[in-house]
């Protein structure tokens, strides 16, 4: 017979990853919540409070086909500053091909959050040029699906997004290219993949280590 824990303390910190279409993509945004939990129970070892981390999905939004780079980084601003994510949340963006330019936008907007870049490679490791991550994008999504099927991920799929963003998940595929390299995505004519690629980035960075957290937490109030 199972039992609730009891959590003496929760941190929480927000991560938002936001994956920036271009003509015929949507831009996408994911606000993943992570909550480092002190439980009432102790280690018998240590003797410590035990401690668990714990990833929900607590936002997804599909931004409107052809919409101006203006006005997806007013959207995010909206979202950013908004309780309980303002002053408590870190953005992640992809700054693949387009990204760099909207990257300076963001970075003018007065966000009132971290703001990290990304560039995904088709390479083995990552690594790190004038500040920004090069990540290979077979571990951001691997990252993700592993999250999904150890259960480590809380998606609400009574949330409508949240049955998009299975259904693409679902639609993912590996395969060689011409090259030799492996590529990642759907193959299937008018599939989508911007909400798995805004919650991979925002997993992604929830996992590291060198997160930022904050103690108290608040339920979401977006709106679209």
């Amino acid at each position: 017979m199972g039992f609730l824990k009891q959590v003496l303390a929760e941190a929480t910190w927000y991560f938002v990853g936001l994956d920036l279409g271009q003509s015929r993509d949507h831009s996408a945004l994911a606000v993943v919540e992570r909550a480092d939990l002190v439980l009432d129970e102790i280690d018998h070892v240590t003797y410590a409070r035990l401690m668990e981390r714990r990833y929900r999905v607590r936002f997804l939004e599909r931004v409107a086909l052809g919409t101006p780079y203006p006005n997806v980084v007013e959207r995010v601003r909206e979202v950013v500053r908004a309780k309980p994510l303002a002053a408590r949340c870190t953005l992640v963006v992809d700054a693949t091909g387009v990204g760099a330019p909207v990257v300076d936008l963001l970075q003018r907007a007065q966000l009132g959050c971290g703001i990290e870049a990304v560039i995904l490679t088709g390479g083995e490791r990552e690594s790190s040029v004038e500040g920004v991550r090069c990540v290979p994008k077979q571990d951001l999504l691997g990252g993700l699906r592993v999250m999904l099927e150890k259960r480590e991920l809380g998606i609400p799929l009574k949330y409508g997004p949240s049955r998009l963003l299975v259904k693409e998940m679902v639609e993912m595929e590996t395969w060689m290219g011409e090259r030799g390299g492996r590529s990642f995505g759907s193959r299937r004519e008018g599939a989508h993949d911007d909400l798995v690629m805004a919650s991979a980035l925002a997993c992604w960075r929830a996992r590291r280590r060198d997160s930022p957290g904050m103690w108290g937490t608040k339920s979401l109030g977006l709106s679209h």
